[in-house]
């Protein structure tokens, strides 16, 4: 078993100290040195007088200056046989000498011996100087470890990971699906690999580019991408790293970091989570952090001060651009923002490959039929994904990941784990009516998203689900996909309505009905889709960032805000309207896909519509907001 230098340490000087005082108690003061003469009894001194007179004493040993005495006399009470006492002697006794010589008794004065003063010394001088070598080499050994006690007069160095030669394991190739990023930093790369081709026109490279976009898009993996392509000298901290509870640590942390890179330009500086140091100064309430901001003042002038930082690229990644200060995003510091959005369906077809390639897929996977039915997914989400999928097989105990894997995978990523299927009731023929209810509106509306399954097997939160799959990316949304979007939502609530009335409607369409109410105002208060005219009332953030938008958020009258209420109102009460009528012209129809769906539990997209087509009215496709 391998023992710790410091586990040594603790032992031996606590051991030092003891024997240090062990040392003093034991040789501090002289004793009596009698050797192999030292007395086995006592005697006391009225005896040893009495024996004295009585010529019984043969020999005296005087020690510590005349206050001990070892005497050699004869006991009667052992047949006169020759014995040995130790007497304590009164303070003053000079009579005692004289005694001793009229009495002829042999007697010797032994004087006291200086060892244990050498000793002692040797004690006060030994002891003191191995405590202190001990504790030295145990601060001199902790300062080589991270964190210990000897790094306190180091907080205030660079936390920065460098790199002389920046191996990640990620290059170009390995990143997938964000071509257009890709794009703008491989000029990075070539700048650094061959910078006369930009000199040559009077080009200059950017100092900094600042990667923007939602958690799990790749802002990450394309820094260490550039890091792996680039083979340049390579600096990565997180901005958390920067600010400390001490006032003018964090500033002198970016000084250190910007010296040593400025000792190994050209390189690269990455810094992970920006809007950690890079926040707005002087948003709050009640003042801003001062550490914070001393922190990003020092930041802003590294990055574009008096002196410059010729040779170094600082890429910068972070998920809420709109919280960082204006002076940090300025041409100059961070001349280009690259939006690093999430993949469309190409771009998500490239990520699954990608992921794909340690992965044992079965031949009728097809990765464009996974790419299609995962839109809004990140490539954190794909990766996850698959992952989730091998994980099933494995439990599975299936040599190959099939569909059926991909489907679950799919299923628990956006809904969460399944659940105990639930048993023939009440309750589940109502829960089937809701979810056949949102599946039918959603296929007879024109403008709805076709249905990809229906089931009653309950996944996180949810005891029934219904899955929509668009057939493409929609970035831009018209008023009438918004408005089947609400209806097909409101269809659930519709169908409890419908089939069991009103004093059987159930909490099931909480959600849903968030979701509408959430839609119906956006599109009154941000897209311009009522009577109110085409007015953005409300911020595009949903999101308050305290200090500036609590403060500066658009206010409008009473009146418009009564107006808005109205007109949210109308657009859901219309919709909802609209679904039930298609609930009751449907009504034979919505019966046989219910008692399909609890014999079966799950009904797939396709055999959906076939029932639908041989039962269902097409409602007219006229959608509008009535005048209020």
């Amino acid at each position: 078993m391998k023992i710790s230098w410091k586990v040594i340490l603790l032992w031996t000087l606590p051991a030092l100290a003891i024997g240090f005082f062990l040392w003093q108690g034991a040789f501090g003061s002289s004793g009596i040195e009698i050797g192999q003469n030292t007395a086995r009894t006592r005697m006391t001194y009225g005896r040893f007088l009495e024996y004295l007179d009585n010529d019984r004493v043969r020999s005296v040993d005087l020690y510590e200056n005349g206050r001990t005495a070892i005497v050699a006399a004869v006991d009667p009470q052992l047949n006169n046989q020759l014995q040995q006492w130790r007497v304590d002697l009164p303070a003053n006794s000079p009579e005692l000498i004289s005694k001793l010589r009229e009495a002829k008794v042999s007697f010797d004065i032994h004087p006291p011996r200086n060892e244990g003063a050498i000793w002692g010394l040797l004690g006060n001088l030994i002891f003191p100087v191995l405590l202190i070598a001990g504790l030295f080499l145990l601060f001199r050994r902790s300062s080589n470890v991270p964190g210990g006690p000897g790094q306190a007069m180091n907080f205030a160095k660079s936390k920065a990971r460098f790199q002389m030669e920046a191996k990640t394991g990620v290059m170009f190739d390995d990143v997938a699906g964000i071509e257009e990023a890709k794009e703008e930093l491989q000029e990075v790369v070539t700048f650094l690999k061959k910078p006369e081709r930009f000199t040559a026109v009077g080009a200059r490279i950017p100092k900094g580019v600042l990667l923007v976009g939602p958690p799990g898009t790749g802002k990450t993996l394309l820094a260490k991408a550039i890091a792996g392509e680039a083979g340049v000298p390579f600096f990565s901290i997180s901005g958390s790293e920067f600010v400390e509870m001490f006032v003018g640590v964090g500033a002198s942390r970016v000084r250190d970091l910007f010296k040593k890179a400025k000792e190994n330009a050209p390189c690269i500086i990455f810094i992970d989570e920006i809007d950690a140091v890079g926040r707005q100064r002087g948003a709050g309430i009640g003042g801003g952090n001062d550490e914070r901001e001393q922190t990003l003042n020092q930041l802003l002038t590294e990055m574009d001060g008096f002196e410059g930082n010729a040779g170094i690229i600082i890429i910068a990644a972070t998920n809420r651009p709109d919280v960082l200060d204006s002076a940090l995003l300025r041409p100059g510091r961070f001349d280009r923002q690259v939006t690093v959005d999430a993949p469309d369906i190409k771009g998500r077809l490239e990520i699954l490959d990608v992921h794909a390639r340690n992965k044992k897929l079965a031949p009728e996977i097809s990765l464009e039929a996974i790419a299609r039915r995962t839109p809004g997914f990140t490539g954190a989400d794909l990766s996850n994904l698959l992952n989730e999928a091998a994980i099933l097989t494995a439990r599975r105990r299936k040599e190959a990941i099939t569909m059926l894997e991909i489907n679950d995978a799919v299923d628990r990523v956006v809904a969460g784990m399944e659940g105990t299927p639930l048993v023939d009731s009440k309750s589940k023929r109502l829960i089937a009516y809701h979810e056949v209810g949102h599946a039918i509106v959603g296929t007879l509306l024109k403008d709805h998203d076709p249905v990809q399954k229906v089931t009653l097997i309950p996944r996180g939160q949810a005891q029934g689900l219904t899955w929509f799959t668009p057939s493409e990316d929609q970035s831009l949304v018209s008023r009438a996909q918004l408005m089947a979007r609400i209806t097909g939502a409101l269809g659930g609530r519709a169908a409890e309505d419908v089939i069991f009335g009103d004093a059987e409607v159930t909490t099931g369409a909480g959600n849903d009905l968030q979701q509408v109410t959430g839609m119906a105002r956006q599109m009154v208060t941000r897209f311009g889709m009522s009577d109110l005219g085409p007015l953005s009332l409300e911020s595009q953030t949903g999101e308050v960032f305290l200090g500036r938008d609590l403060m500066s958020r658009s206010e409008y009258s009473e009146e418009i805000a009564s107006r808005i209420d109205a007109q949210v109102r109308s657009i859901v009460e219309h919709c909802y309207d609209d679904g039930k009528r298609i609930i009751r012209e449907n009504r034979a129809a919505i019966d046989r896909l219910v008692d399909l769906l609890i014999e079966k539990e799950t009904i797939d997209g396709e055999e959906f519509r076939q029932i639908v087509a041989e039962y269902a009215i097409v409602p007219e496709k006229e959608q509008y907001v009535p005048h209020i």
